[in-house]
C-alpha cells in the first residue's frame, strides 16, 4: 500500500460525506462513542500523526504532537482539515523511501503506515455513514489490501465483511464477534 491508496480511500470518503455536511453530525457516530465531527476530526488526528512518524522518523516513541479541531467548526470545516491532513500523508508516503521505518509500536514500514492511515479513513466513513444513516460500504479492493497488510491471520472471506469483523465491527459467519482487537504494523525487522 502507499499514497494513492490514501488518495482513493480520501476520495471516496469524501464522495459519499461531502454531501452529507448539512446534517446533524452531533449524533454518535455508529456504535462508537464519538460524535460524527469527532469521528472525522480523529480521522485526520491519525493521518497526521502518521505523517508526522514518517517526517520525524521516531524509533521509539510518538512525537508529543496532536491535532486541534476548533469545537465549532463544521462538518465541511471538519472535512476540510482532513482532507490536509490526508494530503500531509500521501506526500509524506511518497517522498518516504522502501527502508524508512518510523515507530508504531515498533518498527514500522511507509506500507504500514499506509494502510493504516486507509484504515482510519474506511473504518471511521463506515461509523460516520452510520450515524447518518447512510448505506455505504468501504470499496473492497482496499479493504483487501488492509486487510492483508494488518490483519495477516484474518479469516478468508467478503474483504468488506472481513474488515469490519476484524476491526469489531461486523459480524463473521463462523466466528464470534470480536470485543476488542489491535492490527500488526509493526514489523519484525
Amino acid at each position: 500500500m502507499d499514497h494513492r491508496d490514501v488518495d482513493a480511500a480520501w476520495a471516496e470518503s469524501l464522495r459519499v460525506l461531502g454531501p452529507l455536511t448539512g446534517e446533524d453530525w452531533t449524533v454518535r457516530a455508529g456504535s462508537l462513542t464519538w460524535t460524527c465531527a469527532e469521528t472525522a476530526a480523529h480521522i485526520g488526528h491519525d493521518l497526521l500523526a502518521y505523517a508526522g512518524q514518517l517526517a520525524a522518523r521516531p524509533a521509539n516513541a510518538y512525537l508529543p504532537m496532536d491535532l486541534s479541531v476548533h469545537p465549532t467548526a463544521t462538518p465541511a470545516e471538519v472535512l476540510q482539515v482532513v482532507t490536509a491532513c490526508a494530503g500531509l500523508l500521501g506526500h509524506t508516503l511518497a517522498a518516504a523511501g522502501p527502508g524508512v521505518r518510523a515507530w508504531h509500536w515498533g518498527p514500522c514500514d511507509p506500507e504500514g503506515f499506509a494502510a493504516m492511515g486507509v484504515a482510519e479513513i474506511l473504518l471511521h466513513t463506515h461509523d460516520i455513514t452510520r450515524g447518518l444513516s447512510v448505506d455505504w460500504r468501504p470499496p473492497p479492493v482496499l479493504c483487501a489490501a488492509v486487510t492483508g497488510r494488518l490483519f495477516p491471520d484474518a479469516p478468508h472471506g467478503d474483504p468488506v465483511d472481513v474488515l469490519l469483523w476484524c476491526t469489531g465491527r461486523g459480524e463473521l459467519d463462523g466466528f464470534p464477534h470480536r470485543e476488542s482487537w489491535t492490527w500488526e504494523a509493526a514489523l519484525a525487522d
